[in-house]
């Protein structure tokens, strides 16, 4: 996936709904470094180790189609912030996001910065966390809405931000309120001193109705190209 200067950058967007039954967590760990492995045991609830195991299996499986690598001899570093980074790959950028019962990867050489989040669209935002990461006119904005579209209008905005923080690579190290919305021809766009901010690209993806997914790209060339797949596990056996 190579990217000249006048091309948009391409994005494959790999997402899951994992099946949660023991003997599919063991065959996916067989894809797993031991470093992952050990994370996983770390877990506390038996649902949290296995939205990670599905992760990094997803993200090893697509990576591995990118790469032209078995996706168990891949080697995934992180840098100081903690962003991983395939060894010997290091044009080419992905993200990774886990919600109960999703799995979403994005994949993509040539653009700059890509971040992806998901949420369930049915979580609930209390009004002090509406404080904490909306600024203003965001507020006013949900305010206006009417009230059966406020909660996952809400839902949106934190995939948003949260996508365009994993981008940049910093979590919420950076003050969400720093980062606001509004929309363009029903196009989310990141507005900046009053200014919309054409060096990203942001789009809320289609995944059911059961989650919200947000990407977030860094491209001087445009708008990406965005290819969505509902993952297959083709290494299932076969019955």
């Amino acid at each position: 996936m190579q990217q000249t200067d006048n091309q948009a950058a391409a994005i494959d967007v790999a997402l899951w709904q994992y099946p949660e039954n023991e003997g599919d967590e063991k065959r996916w760990m067989r894809s797993l470094s031991s470093n992952e492995l050990e994370r996983a045991t770390a877990y506390r609830f038996e649902r949290d180790r296995t939205s990670f195991i599905a992760g990094r299996y997803l993200l090893r499986q697509r990576l591995g189609v990118h790469t032209q690598t078995p996706p168990d001899k891949l080697v995934l570093v992180a840098d100081a912030c903690g962003k991983l980074e395939v060894a010997d790959h290091t044009g080419l950028q992905f993200s990774l996001s886990n919600a109960d019962g999703l799995v979403a990867v994005a994949i993509a050489s040539g653009c700059e910065r890509i971040g992806i989040d998901c949420e369930r669209a049915d979580a609930e935002i209390e009004a002090a966390a509406l404080e904490s990461y909306c600024s203003p006119d965001e507020r006013r904005w949900l305010d206006q809405l009417p009230a059966g579209e406020g909660p996952r209008a809400a839902i949106a905005l934190w995939t948003l931000k949260e996508s365009y923080l994993k981008a940049l690579g910093v979590g919420l190290r950076k003050d969400p309120r720093s980062v606001a919305f509004s929309w363009q021809d029903g196009i989310p766009v990141m507005v900046q001193s009053g200014e919309p901010n054409r060096q990203w690209h942001h789009r809320l993806i289609r995944s059911g109705g059961q989650h919200v997914v947000a990407l977030a790209v860094r491209s001087q060339s445009g708008p990406p190209g965005i290819h969505v797949r509902m993952f297959q596990d083709d290494s299932m056996p076969s019955e």
